[in-house]
């Protein structure tokens, strides 16, 4: 059974991921330090072939026994998150990554970094391609995320290339489904509570700019994937069906049944124009492509969001 280490394994997608090597047989080592993650992501999980270890991966990791592999997935993700938590961002993007690397040299196992389509900023070149360099502010208050992830990549491969570690790098695109934490800053957690409430729709700017929505099961069938190929420069893995942030709105309004309104409120800095991935290399190396529609993820999410609150 291959021993597996996730960081930042209570979050959205790190629980996720967990729960999907357990089915493939793993024994998984979740570590996260709940500063964003949510010890209830992963309580189903609890028993033989998995364990918990609350942990700053910016702190020196030590684990006995052998680690075939290290998905490093910690971090805050969100915007509201990696806004409140500037500091913390950035050190788990160099000093978190350095640590979970160190470990996978230790261990001789394979890493894969969990990286975003961030590190393209604003792009100039669209869709956005594994080979375009990118648009980033450093200085602007996303860039603390941006700047991390891109580090984070470029330590990931001094690694590989230096230490001869076995690295993967997913650059992820925006990726909805159960877990998503509510209010947490990104807009299919905000629309659906809202709509189910029949409360404004609140979106930034005049809701035109783009994004690329992929369900969750999908973008875990991609991570798994490159994890086990030999592909060791970034992969984009997202679905790249291309929609703005109002029609997202709109159509989650539909699927709710809701009477909610849109309302609008001013655009964050340096928010992105659009966003989609090229996924060619998925396609050719993993022969991977997303399965879900956007509308089937939405309704398998909002059904989600409806148990938290009939719950609650």
């Amino acid at each position: 059974m291959p021993r597996t280490l996730v960081t930042g394994g209570a979050g959205f997608l790190g629980s996720s991921l967990c729960e999907d090597l357990r089915k493939r047989d793993h024994e998984v080592i979740c570590m996260d330090n709940l500063s964003t993650g949510d010890i209830r992501n992963i309580e189903h999980l609890q028993g033989e072939g998995f364990s918990f270890i609350k942990h700053d991966v910016t702190e020196y990791i030590f684990l006995a026994g052998s680690i075939d592999y290290i998905l490093h997935f910690a971090s805050p993700a969100s915007p509201l998150d990696y806004l409140q938590l500037p500091i913390q961002t950035l050190k788990v993007g160099a000093l978190g990554t350095h640590k979970a690397l160190g470990l996978a040299k230790e261990k001789k196992a394979t890493f894969l970094l969990a990286s975003t389509s961030e590190v393209y900023g604003d792009p100039l070149i669209h869709p956005q391609r594994e080979d375009y360099w990118g648009n980033v502010n450093p200085i602007g208050p996303r860039g603390v995320y941006e700047e991390a992830k891109r580090f984070a990549e470029a330590l990931t491969m001094a690694y590989h290339r230096y230490h001869g570690v076995d690295t993967k790098i997913v650059r992820i695109f925006n990726t909805f489904g159960p877990r998503m934490r509510i209010g947490d800053g990104r807009a299919i957690p905000a629309f659906i509570p809202q709509s189910l409430a029949n409360e404004p729709l609140t979106v930034f700017g005049d809701g035109n700019q783009t994004r690329s929505f992929c369900y969750v099961d999908d973008l875990i069938e991609g991570i798994y994937r490159l994890l086990m190929s030999d592909q060791n420069d970034p992969v984009n893995i997202g679905n790249p069906h291309e929609m703005t942030i109002l029609e997202m709105g709109q159509l989650i309004i539909q699927l709710t049944g809701s009477s909610s309104k849109i309302i609008h409120d001013p655009l964050p800095v340096d928010d992105p124009k659009v966003r989609q991935p090229d996924i060619s290399l998925a396609k050719g190396i993993l022969g991977w492509e997303p399965k879900f529609s956007v509308e089937e993820g939405l309704k398998l999410t909002i059904k989600w969001f409806e148990s938290i609150q009939n719950s609650s």
